[in-house]
């Protein structure tokens, strides 16, 4: 079973576990869902939001094979490579790299999750790159990515910030400006 694989079914039998214990609570939010609760304070998206895009973007997978950890790096891709590409209530998502084709892309494909690229799975280990929006600290920024920077699945967006690689050889981008393309 591979990583992936192993990481879904681990998920599904904690949500059924946790789903089974949480039937009976009456106490107020925890977690995740103080984050997103209309008393949490709003971040500015503005000063992450690029308001035109940057030159000398790379391609996900041409990027992941040539960065270093540490590169400065402007990078391309679309929002998905999962059915939930978010981390939820942070400034964080996954990229594809624009070669692979989501589902939604194939005529007479009807998938419901398009943004997850099961056509393409095979593909997906080196063609994807998780996106982290940091502050001027280089902490994540503590807000849903969705509203931070108006994008959903499947948004193209062009990535600046720096490279960091893990022993894997995986590569996050911690990002300090994101350009949204238009639809």
């Amino acid at each position: 079973m591979n990583r992936k694989n192993l990481f879904l079914l681990l998920f599904l039998v904690c949500g059924v576990w946790m789903s089974a214990g949480c039937s009976q609570q009456t106490s107020a939010p925890t977690g995740a869902q103080q984050l997103t609760s209309s008393s949490a304070p709003a971040v500015d998206g503005t000063k992450f939001l690029l308001t035109t895009e940057p030159e000398g973007a790379g391609d996900v997978i041409k990027v992941r094979e040539g960065a270093g950890d540490g590169d400065d790096i402007v990078i391309v891709g679309r929002i998905g490579g999962s059915a939930n590409p978010w981390v939820e209530g942070r400034a964080a998502f996954s990229i594809v790299d624009g070669s692979l084709r989501a589902c939604s892309d194939i005529e007479g494909d009807s998938c419901p999750i398009p943004w997850d690229y099961c056509c393409e799975t095979s593909k997906l280990p080196t063609a994807t790159a998780l996106v982290k929006v940091v502050d001027e600290t280089g902490a994540l920024v503590k807000a849903d990515a969705r509203e931070l920077l108006s994008v959903k699945e499947l948004s193209t967006v062009v990535v600046e910030g720096r490279a960091r690689r893990d022993d894997a050889g995986n590569l996050t981008v911690l990002a300090t400006g994101v350009f949204v393309k238009k639809m």
